[in-house]
């Protein structure tokens, strides 16, 4: 498994920006499969994007156009950054990766074998 701590979270208004970051350690992060989700208050966890190690991306249909993830290999960081941020985007948000073989850029959180502890967006309307 791969240790990652989040960071970024706040709270925000609507239409502002936030950039969250997943800093690794213990593996070089751009070997696997990174991730963030998002859980909501009385929701299931929902993919918001991934990146491949080879460098493919992919969204959810929500964020698209808003949010883009991107990779620092020097810091061994994943970042998300998110703009026009809407009352809607409010949850605990999670970085996630995984060691295991996998094809394509899944979605389903019980493909990733590594989470971090979460931090929370706020966005009021």
């Amino acid at each position: 498994q791969v240790q990652l701590v989040e960071s970024g979270g706040g709270l925000v208004q609507t239409g502002d920006s936030l950039r969250l970051s997943c800093a690794a350690s213990g593996r070089t992060l751009s070997n696997y499969l990174t991730g963030w989700f998002r859980q909501a208050p009385g929701k299931e966890r929902e993919f918001v994007a991934a990146i491949r190690s080879g460098g493919n991306i992919r969204y959810g249909e929500s964020v698209k156009g808003r949010f883009t993830i991107s990779r620092d290999n020097a810091k061994n960081t994943v970042y998300l950054q998110m703009n026009s941020l809407r009352p809607e985007d409010t949850a605990v948000y999670y970085c996630a990766a995984t060691t295991r073989g996998t094809v394509g850029i899944p979605t389903l959180p019980s493909v990733y074998d590594s989470w971090g502890q979460g931090t929370q967006v706020t966005v009021s309307s």
